[in-house]
């Protein structure tokens, strides 16, 4: 009998679950069904779940019309290093702030957080003349150099701060007696073990950079530097209306690969955001 219960709560916990998700596969179903639909089929109501006339033309478009292969490796790989970057600058400040007693660190880290309160269109204009000064606009550089050391990097700082805090004290002592320094016991110890940590900071640093639109629309002119998101802005028509049909393909082929990425590591982001919380 508790067997039979507990079936039945597993099956209406399911379809529970099912019907709290369609708001949000409905978006992105229709985008992707859309983008193979004719142009008067897109809007029509009710609208239809399964195009009944496909093409892919308008995928053939989008490609046609813009340098879109080059501007998906330009989001591609700025991307990869800024996630790297992040990587980097937050693991080493997280362990420093956790680990290293410093005078005035805790007043350190009330300034570094104070960056998460301030908006980027605050300070888009002092950046951009900034670059400009040093003659990097038009450039990919801002759009590396400001998410390493602007908020997204203060953020995971954040992460990795509280991850290293949760780590037993015991094993540095055990790395000090094994004559280990400290960058050794960083690199070697604590390092390992905030593969969790590093997970989660990696997904949201490589989703913030792939979807920044702000800086690169003040900073890039060109079209063959266009990143993704500027670029779903200039498929138009003649009279500045938009192609929908080409945006929606455009859009479907920028969004899918992250839907992708995500659902394939969302254990390792939830598990490392769980243990920014245990302890400090």
């Amino acid at each position: 009998m508790n067997s039979r219960l507990s079936v039945r709560a597993k099956v209406a916990l399911y379809g529970a679950l099912c019907l709290l998700a369609l708001p949000f596969v409905f978006p992105t179903w229709w985008m992707v069904t859309s983008s193979v639909k004719p142009v008067g089929d897109i809007f029509a109501f009710p609208p239809s779940l399964i195009p009944t006339e496909a093409s892919l033309s308008a995928y053939r478009r989008v490609f046609e019309l813009q340098p879109f292969a080059q501007q998906y490796f330009n989001s591609g790989y700025i991307a990869a290093v800024v996630t790297i970057g992040t990587l980097a600058v937050s693991s080493l400040a997280g362990y420093a702030f956790a680990r290293i007693r410093f005078r005035g660190q805790q007043v350190l880290f009330v300034v570094v957080l104070v960056g998460l309160l301030i908006p980027s269109e605050v300070t888009i204009v002092p950046l951009f003349r900034m670059f400009n000064s040093w003659g990097m606009v038009d450039t990919h550089w801002p759009l590396i150099l400001v998410p390493i050391l602007g908020a997204p990097s203060v953020l995971a700082t954040f992460i990795m701060r509280q991850f290293f805090i949760t780590l037993p004290a015991e094993l540095e002592e055990a790395a000090r007696v094994d004559g280990l320094g400290r960058f050794a016991t960083f690199w070697r110890i604590a390092l390992p073990l905030a593969r969790p940590a590093l997970g989660a900071v990696a997904i949201f640093t490589f989703l913030h950079s792939w979807n920044l639109y702000l800086e690169p629309i003040v900073f890039l002119s060109t079209p063959e530097k266009f990143t993704l998101p500027q670029a779903l802005t200039q498929f138009v028509d003649a009279y500045g209306g938009p192609m929908w049909d080409v945006q929606l393909s455009a859009a479907s082929m920028t969004a899918i690969p992250i839907l992708v990425i995500f659902v394939i590591a969302q254990r390792q982001f939830i598990e490392g955001l769980a243990h920014t919380g245990l302890k400090g």
